[in-house]
């Protein structure tokens, strides 16, 4: 198989791209359906047959209505929601990687008696669904008095990841042993050796934690529903499903919300892919 995609003529690499955009079309057609519908007018989002289906021709636009767009950021305080949306990214993203990276470069470069317990352990925690730990960690944040602020969304971002904990670990045993040594040679200690060669290095890796992070916070809906009480601190994601609970029967401003909350999920992706696939590449990792 090496080369031979090297040796593929014109005609064969034209099939192998019109077949992979065949496979894509089931993953496209609902965003298409999306952006479609939130262009059109109210009317124009059922089939004219009985009005009560939804046919393929419903994705062709008859006519283009920018206003809905306009319409729904008065309907609902979108910016606010963006806004709080925004601020709980920055903050988780920027917790969880600082705090994972740490605990990664302890269990992939300094030797203490049960690391490989601990880090089994951490694995471990891997397998556990979200619903075995919701209620004790809503009695938990409920008996520190947390409930109805941003803190349980927020603090447990703070003290890391097991899956980006156990990415960085991988990614930081490639990288050679004698780097770190020549740097104690020379008098540094772990945490310049950490912070000043092995961060930078590190780069991919812990953008593909951030990308995956921020993906994560952006699209939680379950955090917010279940510790969050006041309308003025609803995320994108809550205030979506609020929308749709209050104006349910207009589509196409929902549509047009839905378009706005998916936009920067897309550019940050397209902007990021180089990194993100350099990242989850370069995390192979040796024992």
């Amino acid at each position: 198989m090496t080369g031979s995609t090297g040796s593929m003529s014109r005609s064969q690499k034209l099939g192998v791209h019109v077949a992979l955009l065949m496979l894509c079309i089931p993953a496209i057609l609902p965003f298409i359906w999306m952006v479609s519908t939130s262009l059109k007018a109210d009317a124009d989002v059922y089939g004219t047959k009985g009005g009560s289906s939804v046919s393929l021709s419903s994705l062709f636009l008859h006519s283009v209505h920018p206003e809905n767009y306009s319409q729904a950021l008065q309907t609902v305080p979108f910016l606010k929601y963006l806004e709080n949306s925004a601020g709980l990214c920055l903050t988780s993203v920027l917790g969880v990687v600082l705090s994972s990276a740490i605990v990664a470069y302890g269990f992939a470069r300094i030797q203490f008696r049960g690391r490989d317990l601990l880090f089994g352990v951490m694995i471990a925690t891997m397998a556990l669904p979200g619903q075995v730990t919701m209620i004790p960690q809503f009695a938990l944040f409920r008996w520190l008095g947390w409930y109805g602020t941003y803190l349980p969304l927020v603090v447990p971002s703070f003290f890391g990841g097991a899956f980006f904990i156990f990415l960085l670990t991988q990614f930081f045993r490639t990288l050679p042993m004698e780097m770190a040594e020549s740097a104690r040679v020379d008098g540094a200690g772990e945490w310049t050796i950490f912070s000043r060669l092995v961060l930078p290095l590190a780069k991919p890796a812990l953008a593909t934690c951030a990308l995956f992070q921020f993906l994560g916070t952006w699209n939680d809906f379950m955090g917010p529903l279940v510790y969050v009480n006041d309308p003025s601190k609803y995320t994108l994601a809550y205030g979506l499903q609020q929308f749709y609970s209050s104006y349910g029967g207009k589509w196409t401003q929902l549509m047009a919300a839905a378009t706005l909350f998916t936009l920067p999920i897309i550019v940050l992706f397209f902007f990021a892919q180089k990194t993100f696939i350099q990242g989850v590449a370069t995390t192979g990792g040796r024992n």
